[in-house]
């Protein structure tokens, strides 16, 4: 069950209005490491864990945290457009909106279609895509994912930190900022946890027999270019992050196979082959009467 209260975590309110900022702050909002992203893979991680108690806890508190951010950017966004975009064009574009909108870098759909209001998109105005979600059900996968997003969502606000002087978003931003750094270190945190309490390991899958997989090339480290300092990394040599193996480094690959013959489909896909094009046509017609 959701319910709505009309009230913000931080206060979202600019000095003045900024059409072009405005479209910056969309990837913030909708791009693919922006709010409605995080919100939406920790509401999909919690609703399919398979187990009650903290872990889920931790994935609704903050799922339903990040939901009030991307009303926080939405209402910023909205206000920003709200005297835009005409006045911040050139002055011949002052008597049309969506021409100054143009020549002011706003995302036009901004004015034609959401009425100088935020929309679910990225800065060049790319729909929000439901592919950007992780959750594959796997905790200690789902919370490294998680923990990645943050860490991108906040490289990203903290590069459009600088592309403003507005002191009222830069309060909000400080903010997010700040809300990121938690969250980065809880899933990191959580990620250690899991390892610690045995729920679950790497690789992930833990509980995968190991005895599936080809041992012999699970910590080799192979160099397939032509850069050669990648030896000198603790990945290189030593022992493995799972404790299960030592690293080894080969320069270059240690297998090799010969390419397999070319494909010959169905000649009803009708695709370019060696054969006679007369032959590919008889052998669909017999395959269609078939």
């Amino acid at each position: 069950m959701f319910f709505h209260r009309q009230e913000l975590q931080f206060e979202a309110r600019p000095e003045k209005p900024d059409a072009i900022f405005a479209r910056r702050m969309q990837e913030v909002l909708g791009g693919q490491y922006g709010e409605i992203t995080v919100a939406m893979q920790y509401g999909f991680q919690a609703w399919n864990a398979h187990i009650p108690g903290k872990y889920r806890d931790l994935l609704y508190g903050i799922g339903a945290e990040e939901f009030g951010h991307v009303e926080m950017l939405a209402i910023m966004i909205a206000q920003l457009l709200e005297k835009a975009p005409a006045e911040q064009s050139e002055a011949a574009a002052k008597s049309d909106p969506v021409l100054g909108a143009v020549m002011g870098g706003m995302d036009v759909q901004s004015a034609i279609v959401a009425g100088a209001g935020a929309r679910p998109v990225d800065s060049n105005g790319n729909p929000w895509q439901g592919s950007y979600i992780t959750a594959s059900g796997n905790l200690l996968a789902d919370f490294t994912a998680n923990a990645n997003a943050e860490m991108q969502g906040r490289v990203q606000v903290a590069r459009i930190y600088h592309m403003t002087d507005d002191k009222g978003v830069r309060d909000m931003l400080s903010f997010l900022l700040a809300r990121d750094t938690m969250h980065q270190n809880q899933w990191i945190r959580a990620a250690q946890e899991l390892r610690e309490e045995g729920v679950e390991d790497i690789p992930v899958p833990s509980n995968f027999p190991l005895s599936n997989e080809a041992r012999e090339h699970a910590y080799k480290y192979i160099n397939f270019s032509d850069g050669a300092a990648a030896a000198e990394g603790s990945w290189a040599s030593g022992p493995t992050p799972d404790g299960k193996g030592e690293f080894t480094y080969l320069d270059g690959p240690d297998t090799s196979v010969p390419m397999p013959p070319p494909t010959q489909p169905d000649p009803r896909f009708y695709g370019t082959d060696a054969k006679p094009n007369l032959l590919d046509k008889a052998e669909g017609v017999i395959r269609d009467k078939l």
